[in-house]
C-alpha cells in the first residue's frame, strides 16, 4: 500500500513539473519596437545577404592590394622516358629508362601598368564602402517597414479597448431594455433593435481581435521569425504626438547629406571615374619583372654506358639563376581598348544620371512625408474634437435611457457616431504618430515609442 502511495505522489509531482515547465516554455515573449529593429538588423535574411557581399567586395580589396607586391611559385617536376638510344655512341642502339628531374622557384612582379594597380585598389575600396552602406539602406528600409507594422498593431489594440467597452455598454443598454420591455415601457421591436446591435458589436469585437493577431503576424513574419515561436509586443505607456518639426528645407538636406542611397550615388560617379582611368592604362606599355632560380638532374636507370653523377653534384652544377624585365607595348588590340574607354565614359554619365534620380526620389518622398504629417496633424485635431464630443453625447443618452427620458432610436444614432468617432481618433491618432516618426528618421532621428 505504502508502495503504490508513493508512486501515486510521484506521478503527481511529475505532472505538476511538466505543467509547470510547460508554461514557462510556452510564455509569450513580449518585444519593444527597438528589440524588433536589433533582431530584424542582425537576422534578416536580405541584409545578411547584402552583408555577404560586403565580405566579397572586401575579399576582391585585398586581392587587389596583393598585386603590389611579387607573386611567387615553386615548380617540382620528374619525368620518365623509355627510347632506343646510341648510348654508346656506335651506331648500335640499346633500350633505355631516362629519369629527369626539374626543380625552379619563379617570382614576377608588375613595376609599371599605367597606375592601373593603385586605380584597381582604390576603386575596390570604394566598392567596399558602397557594399557597407548598402547594408545600411536595407536596415532603414526595414526599419521603416517595422515601425509601420508596429504602430498598426497599437492602432488594432487599442481599438479593441474601446470596442470591448462598446461592447459592454451595449451589453448594459440590453439589459436595461429588457427591464423596461418587461415593465412595459417600450416595445418589443426597441429590444430588438437593442439586441440587433448588441450582436453586431460583438461581431465587431471579433473583428477587432483578428486584426490584432493579422497585424502581429505582419510584424512576426516580417521579422522572419520562426514559425513556432510566440510573439506580442509591448504597448508603450504613451504616444505623445510633438508640436514642432523642421522645416522641409532643413529635412531634405540633412536627408542628403547622410542617407546611405546618396552615398552610393555618389560613390557610384568615384568608381565610374577610375574605371575611366583603367580603362585607359590599356593604351600604355606594361613593365614586368621576372626572376628564377633552378636546377636539374638526369639520370639513367638501365644500359647506362656511362659513369654516373652524383645527385648533388649534378644538381649543383645544373644549378641557374635568370632574371629579366619584360616591357609589353600595346599596338593594336582590336578596338577593345578604345571601346572599354567609351563604355567607362557611359557609365560615369549613367552614375550622374542615378545619383540625380536618387536625390530626386529622396526629396519627393520627405515632401510627400512632410504633407502627410501636415495633414495628420490637422485630422488628428478634428477627431479628438469629434470624439470629445460623441463620448459626452452618448454618455448623456445612456444616462437619459436609464431613465427612461430618451428612446432607442436616438440612443442607437447617438451610438453610431461615437463608433465612427473612435475609429476616426484612432486611425488619426496613429497616423500622424507614423508620418511624425518616419519624418524625424528622415531627418537623423531614432524611431523610439
Amino acid at each position: 500500500m505504502k508502495k503504490w502511495t508513493y508512486f501515486i505522489l510521484m506521478m503527481l509531482y511529475s505532472s505538476i513539473t511538466i505543467s509547470l515547465n510547460a508554461q514557462v516554455t510556452d510564455t509569450v515573449r513580449k518585444w519593444n519596437i527597438n528589440t524588433c529593429f536589433d533582431y530584424a538588423a542582425t537576422h534578416n535574411i536580405q541584409t545578411n545577404t547584402l552583408r555577404l557581399n560586403e565580405q566579397y567586395a572586401a575579399q576582391n580589396l585585398l586581392a587587389a592590394r596583393g598585386l603590389k607586391i611579387p607573386s611567387l611559385n615553386a615548380s617540382i617536376g620528374n619525368s620518365f622516358n623509355n627510347a632506343n638510344n646510341d648510348a654508346a655512341d656506335n651506331g648500335n642502339l640499346v633500350n633505355q629508362l631516362t629519369s629527369v628531374g626539374n626543380y625552379s622557384l619563379n617570382a614576377s612582379i608588375v613595376l609599371w601598368n599605367g597606375n592601373f594597380i593603385n586605380n584597381n585598389i582604390l576603386q575596390s575600396n570604394l566598392l567596399l564602402q558602397s557594399a557597407g552602406l548598402s547594408v545600411k539602406q536595407s536596415v532603414n528600409t526595414i526599419v521603416l517597414s517595422i515601425a509601420q507594422a508596429y504602430l498598426n498593431i497599437l492602432l488594432a489594440k487599442e481599438n479593441l479597448t474601446y470596442i470591448t467597452d462598446l461592447v459592454a455598454t451595449s451589453d448594459s443598454l440590453v439589459r436595461q431594455g429588457q427591464l423596461f420591455f418587461e415593465a412595459g415601457s417600450v416595445a418589443k421591436i426597441n429590444l430588438l433593435q437593442l439586441q440587433a446591435q448588441f450582436a453586431s458589436d460583438k461581431y465587431l469585437l471579433v473583428q477587432t481581435q483578428n486584426a490584432v493577431l493579422q497585424n502581429t503576424l505582419a510584424l512576426k513574419q516580417l521579422l522572419q521569425l520562426p514559425l513556432d515561436s510566440l510573439f506580442d509586443i509591448v504597448s508603450p505607456v504613451s504616444i505623445n504626438i510633438v508640436e514642432f518639426l523642421p522645416s522641409l528645407f532643413n529635412a531634405q538636406q540633412k536627408a542628403l547629406q547622410n542617407f546611405p542611397e546618396i552615398k552610393i550615388g555618389k560613390l557610384g560617379i568615384d568608381i565610374a571615374q577610375i574605371d575611366i582611368a583603367k580603362a585607359k592604362a590599356g593604351f600604355k606599355p606594361v613593365l614586368s619583372a621576372n626572376a628564377a632560380i633552378g636546377s636539374g638532374y638526369s639520370d639513367v636507370l638501365t644500359n647506362n654506358n656511362y659513369p654516373k653523377t652524383g645527385y648533388f653534384t649534378q644538381s649543383g652544377n645544373n644549378f641557374y639563376q635568370r632574371l629579366g624585365i619584360t616591357l609589353a607595348i600595346p599596338i593594336f588590340s582590336n578596338f577593345i581598348n578604345r571601346s572599354n574607354v567609351a563604355k567607362a565614359n557611359i557609365n560615369l554619365k549613367q552614375s550622374s544620371l542615378n545619383l540625380q534620380n536618387y536625390q530626386l526620389v529622396l526629396s519627393q518622398a520627405i515632401e510627400q512625408v512632410y504633407l502627410n504629417v501636415t495633414n495628420a496633424r490637422q485630422a488628428y485635431a478634428a477627431a479628438s474634437e469629434q470624439l470629445l464630443a460623441a463620448t459626452e453625447s452618448f454618455r448623456i443618452i445612456n444616462e437619459q435611457f436609464k431613465l427612461g427620458g430618451t428612446n432607442t432610436f436616438e440612443v442607437l444614432q447617438l451610438r453610431n457616431q461615437y463608433v465612427q468617432a473612435v475609429q476616426a481618433y484612432t486611425q488619426a491618432k496613429y497616423t500622424a504618430v507614423l508620418q511624425q516618426k518616419i519624418y524625424e528618421f528622415y531627418i537623423g532621428q531614432a524611431i523610439t515609442l
